[in-house]
């Protein structure tokens, strides 16, 4: 036991100095290996790092943060919010709606959640102000709205989950867009709300002709979607094969269509991608190392029969697990955070026969709700670099969107339903 209270100490202690993730992650669990497993062949834990993320399904995340770069350099978005805002800018409050919108189809394509604030944030911000929303209702919208992005498909959060867990990607996809249209909804609500406060106008109302014009500006860029998600759910893609299409596709639209790109900045882009790629492998190889070594100490079976000792069932299970991740996502990354919590509790969800997309549904949202909590929240930093805004002017306007996610969350957790209803029904 105080072998095990130094290695969370230095843990903490890493956390707290500032040191990198990947180092937090590794030199931990390096230690749980030399304590309490030191007869174990070095080899053996080379070949858990490389191994671990040795596996297909993980393709399928350059390839979609490549798309997400692509598009926000070139076209693709600002075309997709064009479109959503010619659809629904005329309505009281409608520059809101957009960014939600806007937040949820560009998230359609890239899976990312920071890139989604970062693509979203210059085009909408100056319009939601000129409409009549105040400084801090737009910004926490902006930032919270790019959560979607996590949950509607493709998502490299889903992705991931699906590797540690074995559960079905194209499952995980179908119950993410039930999930991500809820969320949309109820900031939606909010939206209305502020509008109807604040004597925010909608826009000018975009006649027939106009809107026929601005889905044929978009026609290219809408056709990125479809392909994915139709190509998924209709079986001609696998997640991963639906990737490297979205690049191609990116790549002739934005150079040949568009002529946004040149190979120069084709260059620039694809070397922003390789770096963020780079990060997350690093991350999922530590990561792979600590569930491991989780569970070879049997560390769920000892949470397993903490809670039958103490006659908790599924429903203060579930409210264990999304205080657990909440708390987290407050202090470390949501990569680090899914790394660290799923191969513990994953298992112990799956003995109380929680359906594993309904379980994934509650982590990931979990996930996206600690990108927008302070004081590490990932997209508040990106919202704050990107629009030239200090962090406490962003944070200020993000209560209603947390409280928002927290109702959401509940019902999401407790009626297993919204998640699994459609992947029972599309997929089987």
């Amino acid at each position: 036991m105080i072998l095990l209270a130094v290695v969370a100490f230095v843990a903490v202690l890493m956390l707290v100095l500032g040191f990198e993730m990947f180092l937090v992650l590794g030199v931990p669990t390096l230690m749980i290996k030399e304590f309490f497993y030191g007869t174990m062949p070095d080899p053996v834990v080379a070949q858990k790092i490389l191994g671990g993320i040795n596996h297909t399904t993980l393709l399928a995340i350059p390839f979609f943060i490549l798309a997400a770069e692509l598009m926000g350099a070139g076209q693709i978005a600002g075309r997709l919010i064009g479109f959503v805002k010619a659809m629904l800018g005329h309505t009281r409050g409608g520059m809101g709606y957009t960014t939600i919108g806007g937040s949820m189809a560009f998230g359609s394509v890239s899976g990312s959640a920071p890139a989604t604030v970062a693509a979203m944030a210059r085009m909408v911000y100056p319009e939601m102000r000129r409409v009549g929303f105040n400084q801090k209702f737009s910004l926490g919208l902006i930032v919270a709205s790019a959560e979607t992005a996590l949950l509607i498909p493709p998502s490299i959060t889903f992705i991931i989950y699906a590797w540690m867990t074995g559960t079905s990607v194209t499952r995980l996809f179908v119950g993410g867009l039930a999930v991500g249209v809820v969320l949309g909804l109820a900031f939606a609500v909010l939206v209305a709300v502020e509008a109807r406060r604040s004597g925010v106008k909608g826009g000018e109302r975009s006649t027939w002709p106009q809107r026929l014009l601005a889905f044929r500006a978009a026609g290219w860029a809408l056709g990125m979607p479809m392909i994915i998600l139709g190509g998924i759910y209709t079986g001609v893609f696998t997640p991963t094969e639906a990737a490297a299409v979205s690049v191609v596709y990116a790549i002739f639209v934005e150079m040949v269509v568009y002529r946004e790109l040149d190979w120069k900045k084709l260059f620039a882009v694809t070397e922003r991608a390789a770096i963020s790629t780079a990060i997350i492998f690093v991350l999922l190889a530590m990561g792979g190392l600590l569930s491991y070594f989780i569970t070879l100490a049997r560390v769920p079976d000892s949470i397993i029969m903490f809670l039958e000792a103490a006659h908790a069932g599924p429903i203060v299970f579930l409210l264990v697990v999304n205080v657990t991740f909440l708390v987290a996502g407050m202090f470390i990354d949501p990569n680090s955070a899914l790394l660290i919590l799923v191969p513990p509790l994953y298992p112990v969800a799956m003995a109380f026969g929680i359906d594993p997309v309904h379980f994934g549904m509650i982590v990931t949202l979990n996930i996206s709700i600690g990108m927008i909590t302070p004081p590490f929240g990932l997209d508040i930093f990106v919202a704050s670099s990107t629009l030239s805004k200090p962090v406490t002017a962003i944070v200020a306007g993000l209560t209603p969107f947390i409280l928002a996610n927290i109702v959401v969350l509940g019902i999401i957790t407790y009626i297993p339903g919204i998640s699994t209803f459609l992947p029972n029904l599309v997929v089987g």
